[in-house]
């Protein structure tokens, strides 16, 4: 496991070296190489020099490698399943559900490339002719973190290459092995020399250099809205185009005229997948008062029967935490919330019967209300907070008050209060009835403060491309 820079896999220049812990044990797995700013240079450079060559290639021909991707993901889906696994602490079915949807992006994109069309444009005076083709933006620096490190980069790397553009990722410095497996792919199924580097090494050295180079034309970046903040402000320095894919705080807002069991388990579902550290993950949870007791009691229940363990045991619900600081800052959250007048009515303590590792047990506490952390700040834990609700002028409100604006959930039977949640909520996600709703070809992306632009899609791939207009005189 090492850098991948110009085709070549190489240690970093300084020869550091990091250790990469499993969240369920806190043992290292393998000491990688940790890289500074003169790999990163270097690899900005390989992909400055690719550009010309992959941008020239037909979208036909990089669609047969994005295809060979896809396959070689898919023929290694375990092995890249497991290092996964142990690096980040997720479930195996997580792992495989999250390499499966990296390939689909590599598959789903090799087609939409062929397909990034121009305009011939009505002219209007009889000796000029018009028309618009699709440029790639060139040099893009990927930047993703490590609660879906694979999937998260495939979604940005993948429109990259079908576009037309090089790349240079940098992986969360704790989460670089699938990774790595991913690029072997890139590497097996012919990408050239150069079209696609990965480098790992501290994030504000990575900012600084990409910041400062010229070559870097485009930054796609998931992490937190304050740190997406911070890169827009520096990239107005060389007008670098952006793509953010930042924080959310997802209400749910379930309705009575729901099954209140089932709905409590699609919340579940969406609230505990990968221990609550997704971005997408349902926050703030409002029930309409005629149903909360029969939800509330659904809810926990469904909760404690969740089996907390290591992530390659096929028998688990729920791995680790990943790392301490995420266990600590989960704590933290509960403790606020129980100190103003919440009550936990399942879990809200550190799992005690695991030697090592970060363990948190699944958790629902009612009580809730607004002068709470976890009702105004993305928790990213398994925290279930219950609230209630009794309009839909009043679900609405709450739901919206928030600088937040990635993904909303609704749960009802009712076609006209799904059609007017979707239209009132001011989210870039919404999911009625369906509480894990990204896929390869469908746009994902926020409002507010949770973004710019959208991943996935035939949007997605546009992000990389610059509209080139062409007028003749005849």
């Amino acid at each position: 496991m090492q850098l991948f820079i110009d085709g070549r896999w190489r240690p970093a220049l300084s020869g550091r070296t990091l250790g990469i812990i499993n969240p369920a044990t806190e043992e290292v797995i393998l000491a990688v190489p940790y890289g500074d700013a003169e790999d990163y240079r270097l690899a900005i450079e390989a992909a400055g020099q690719a550009q010309p060559t992959w941008a020239a290639t037909t979208a036909h021909d990089r669609a047969v490698i994005l295809k060979k991707i896809a396959d070689l993901m898919r023929d290694r889906l375990d092995t890249i399943a497991r290092t996964l696994t142990m690096e980040q602490g997720k479930t195996l079915v997580e792992s495989r559900a999250e390499i499966t949807q990296a390939a689909n992006n590599f598959e789903w994109m090799a087609e939409q490339g062929k397909r990034a069309y121009g305009e011939i444009i009505p002219h209007a005076v009889p000796n000029k002719r018009h028309w618009t083709i699709r440029h790639p933006v060139g040099v893009c620096a990927t930047i993703a973190p490590w609660n879906f490190p694979v999937l998260l980069q495939a979604r940005k790397i993948a429109p990259a290459l079908a576009a037309g553009c090089t790349v240079v990722a940098r992986p969360a410095s704790q989460t670089p092995l699938a990774t790595m497996l991913m690029f072997q792919c890139f590497e097996e199924a012919g990408l050239p020399p150069g079209v696609a580097n990965l480098v790992t090494g501290p994030p504000d050295t990575f900012t600084d250099v990409i910041m400062e180079s010229p070559i870097v034309r485009k930054i796609s970046f998931t992490g937190s809205t304050e740190v997406g903040k911070e890169l827009m402000r520096r990239a107005a320095g060389h007008l670098k185009r952006l793509s953010l894919e930042l924080g959310g705080h997802a209400p749910v807002i379930v309705f009575p005229d729901v099954d209140p069991e089932q709905a409590a388990k699609v919340t579940a579902i969406g609230k505990f997948r990968n221990n609550g550290q997704v971005c997408i993950s349902p926050n703030r949870i409002y029930v309409h008062d005629s149903i909360r007791n029969e939800f509330t009691e659904a809810a926990v229940e469904h909760t404690r029967k969740l089996r907390l363990g290591n992530g390659l045991d096929p028998d688990t619900d729920i791995g680790p935490m990943f790392e301490a600081r995420v266990l600590e800052k989960t704590l933290g959250f509960l403790a606020d919330a129980t100190s103003k007048g919440a009550r936990v009515l399942t879990g809200g303590r550190r799992a005690t019967q695991f030697e090592r590792g970060y363990w948190f047990e699944p958790t629902v506490i009612d009580n809730v209300n607004p002068s709470m952390r976890i009702t105004c700040e993305e928790t990213f834990g398994p925290i279930m907070p219950l609230m209630r609700f009794d309009t839909v002028e009043e679900a609405l409100r709450e739901a919206n008050n928030t600088t937040y604006g990635l993904a909303a959930y609704v749960l009802t039977n009712d076609l006209r209060t799904a059609i007017r949640m979707a239209e009132g909520l001011e989210y870039g996600i919404i999911g009625i009835n369906d509480t894990v709703p990204a896929t390869a070809h469908t746009p994902f992306g926020g409002m507010k403060e949770s973004g710019l632009g959208r991943e996935c899609s035939h949007e997605g791939l546009e992000a990389y491309l610059e509209v080139k207009y062409v007028s003749i005189g005849m």
